[in-house]
């Protein structure tokens, strides 16, 4: 199970928003976007600060991706 960023990285081009800018505005480290990037956990409040500069929710912005799993019975 990980974290999927796509959406916040299109929700960034959709408001032609660069990287910077947004680490700027929500003083978030640009290692910590680096990690977004990758695919790696962050803090909640990481996720929290970054909605609050673009006005949205999580859900928004990121998707958990499950692994596959046997069925139960």
């Amino acid at each position: 199970m990980g974290a999927n960023y796509v959406k916040l990285f299109k929700l960034l081009l959709d408001k032609k928003m660069k990287k910077k800018e947004l680490s700027h505005l929500s003083g978030v480290s640009g290692s910590t976007l680096a990690k977004l990037y990758r695919g790696e956990n962050v803090n909640t409040d990481v996720l929290v600060k970054i909605c609050n500069v673009l006005r949205c929710e999580i859900s928004d912005i990121m998707e958990v991706e499950f692994d596959d799993m046997p069925e139960t019975k």
